[in-house]
């Protein structure tokens, strides 16, 4: 099974720019998302964020927190989600996963508990938005124990630590592109280069820039300056448009996004 490095990892060992969509998973049901990620493989995602629901999902905007209501509202929990990746893993899943959630939830599973479970259904890393960096080593530290990585985020507020969080990331950095919470923008306005650049001058790791990025090319332009683009809104509004049938047009979407990150 790959590694999150790998991801951004070309076969002959140099650096490559990677394409990073998200799913929330149970929407519209746990089977629709297993399929979704293989075709989100075989379209040429590199590494696949999947999000467990979660009732207050503070750092989403209103297209991720109606898809976390609707699988909440199937009755999705964190261990049908686990059965499902283990499931998928089985039938030929092998790009990365990070799961992408809240301190409760992983706090309500128990901590060490869920890193076991999660590196068990072969899953990477995590990315936990409401946890402070000052406060990360209560979950990185039960996740390393497990082999599971701690992604950190910068965002155009955290200059002054940009610098202190990458010295310590795992993974990869999460670099956010926009103020606010996630969602589809017309126009990223942010210093992206500069912020990559900060990072880049403490330590080697890759980074990846999401929110508000919609079209190839605003994936192009962010992937040209930096390791990857991370993609969520707009794929979670192709599923909320075509429910149970959605899965062919998330793949042809992820393809169009795989294509103009990797030709950046």
């Amino acid at each position: 099974m790959t590694s999150i490095k790998d991801a951004f990892t070309a076969a002959d060992g140099s650096r490559k720019k990677a394409f990073v969509p998200f799913i929330t998973c149970g929407d519209p049901s746990l089977d629709v998302t297993e399929e979704a990620l293989l075709a989100m493989q075989r379209a040429g995602a590199d590494l696949i964020e999947l999000g467990i629901p979660f009732s207050d999902p503070t750092a989403e905007g209103p297209v991720i927190q109606e898809a976390n209501i609707r699988a909440l509202s199937g009755g999705v929990t964190t261990d049908s989600i686990l059965a499902m990746v283990e499931r998928v893993r089985d039938r030929g899943l092998t790009v990365p996963l990070v799961f992408m959630t809240y301190a409760n939830v992983v706090f309500g599973y128990d901590t060490e508990r869920f890193a076991a479970n999660a590196a068990k259904a072969g899953v990477q890393g995590v990315i936990l938005p409401d946890v402070p960096f000052e406060e990360k080593a209560e979950f990185s530290e039960p996740l390393a124990a497990e082999g599971l990585e701690l992604v950190s985020l910068i965002a155009p507020t955290s200059h002054e630590r940009v610098r202190s969080i990458a010295r310590e990331a795992k993974g990869f950095v999460y670099c956010v592109s926009s103020l606010g919470v996630t969602g589809v923008r017309s126009k990223i306005t942010t210093d992206i280069a500069g912020m990559v650049e900060l990072v880049r001058e403490a330590s080697s790791i890759p980074v990846a820039v999401g929110f508000g990025i919609s079209t190839p090319e605003q994936a192009a332009r962010m992937a040209a300056v930096s390791d990857g683009a991370i993609v969520g809104s707009a794929i979670v509004r192709i599923v909320a448009e075509h429910g149970e049938g959605c899965v062919p047009y998330v793949e042809n979407y992820v393809r169009s996004m795989a294509e103009a990150v990797h030709s950046a």
